[in-house]
């Protein structure tokens, strides 16, 4: 049985989908919890990228761009970027799902390559969507950008 490469997440946010989306699917949403001056066409085929200045503990500033898939507010965004080796692209695809408590999100991120590489990769990336989601969860329901 082949194993599958990719990361799971599900978390819930007291919000609507809507505000959840905007959140994650729009350059000012992201810009509130995530980026500093992300650029973003949320359309199949839109432009996608990420920047960061002095991000983190590391102080980490520098852009990554990728390519929107799906945008479809509220229910779902998609888009594909490049892992942290930079040898291949994966795609992430972020469902929004109305709950009695709020919203779910799930996001999923794949496929990575079989391999020693591939593994960092998705553990990078694993590490990288357990906190992304946690700081916009704070962002979304309190106004907190940690």
């Amino acid at each position: 049985m082949a194993t599958v490469r990719e990361v799971r997440f599900d978390t819930i946010v007291r919000a609507e989908p809507s505000k959840v989306f905007d959140a994650i699917a729009t350059a000012e949403g992201l810009d509130g919890w995530f980026t500093s001056g992300t650029a973003l066409e949320a359309k199949p085929g839109g432009s996608l990228v990420f920047r960061w200045k002095d991000w983190g503990l590391e102080k980490f500033t520098g852009e990554i761009a990728g390519e929107v898939v799906e945008a479809n507010r509220p229910d779902r965004f998609a888009f594909r970027w490049p892992v942290d080796s930079g040898g291949y692209m994966t795609t992430v695809k972020i469902d929004i799902e109305a709950h009695a408590d709020g919203t779910v999100v799930r996001l999923v991120e794949g496929v990575y390559e079989d391999g020693e590489v591939g593994t960092q990769d998705m553990l990078n990336r694993a590490s990288g969507w357990a906190q992304a989601l946690t700081l916009m969860k704070f962002w979304v329901e309190h106004g907190i950008r940690t």
